[in-house]
């Protein structure tokens, strides 16, 4: 993770404990938690944005070939 050992983990909390006290720390991790979720939400949005608007394209291509296959059966 990043290229942190355990040792270098526990010095962070031990600061963060330090810095914001225990009543804050619980607090602190909750929001940082939904800040995760809601950025992760939004990338796979945006993901499936590119895919969608990738598909497109080709959709439109079958979708004319469609239309001329079947006006040149008539």
């Amino acid at each position: 993770m990043f290229g942190l050992g355990t040792p270098e983990i526990i010095i962070i909390l031990a600061l963060a404990l330090l810095l914001f006290g225990p009543k804050k720390l619980p607090e602190i991790g909750k929001s940082l938690g939904q800040g995760l979720r809601e950025l992760r939400k939004a990338s796979r949005e945006i993901v499936d944005a590119v895919e969608t608007a990738s598909e497109e394209p080709q959709e439109t291509k079958e979708s004319i070939n469609d239309v001329s296959n079947s006006s040149r059966a008539r």
